[in-house]
């Protein structure tokens, strides 16, 4: 059962890349829902469903990859990118300008940690590593939707 945790923490491997494992594992999740989105018009319930099954399966992978690696929130640990990544995602138009705008919000809230970004990595285990991407991703969500809201709905 640890290699099955350690698989979903890495997200198949995407987080085993020595140089920017996040990034792979944004970069991994943004094609995935890129290439996906158009054969699976989910609605939003659906897709927030697909989200809150990563994050609660990503809370024990990511405490099963602290102890496997010996670290604190190690890098090889992507699934709390790939939550974040596919939350800011949610509700924007399927162009691939938005997936990288989308990618490079989220990648920014989650290195720079505005409060309280930062505070909430500091929560011990699986549930620390999800949370503060998941906190970085909705201010991802939010930059975006007030972009479509004034420059694209107006």
């Amino acid at each position: 059962m640890r290699k099955v945790w350690l698989v979903i923490a890495t997200f198949f491997g995407s987080g085993l890349s020595p140089l920017a494992p996040g990034t792979c594992g944004s970069l991994a999740t943004i094609l995935l829902v890129y290439f996906i989105k158009p054969y699976w018009q989910a609605p939003l319930y659906i897709q927030l469903v697909a989200i809150a099954v990563v994050f609660i399966v990503g809370i024990p992978a990511g405490s099963a990859a602290e102890k496997h690696f010996n670290k604190k929130d190690p890098g090889a640990c992507v699934i709390d990118e790939v939550a974040g990544q596919m939350i800011s995602l949610l509700l924007v138009p399927h162009k691939i300008s938005f997936y990288i705008a989308g990618f490079f919000l989220f990648r920014f809230f989650d290195i720079v940690k505005p409060f309280p970004v930062g505070k909430l990595e500091k929560i011990p285990g699986g549930l620390g590593i999800m949370l503060d991407d998941i906190m970085a991703a909705l201010y991802a969500l939010a930059l975006m939707q007030l972009y479509i809201y004034f420059f694209i709905n107006h």
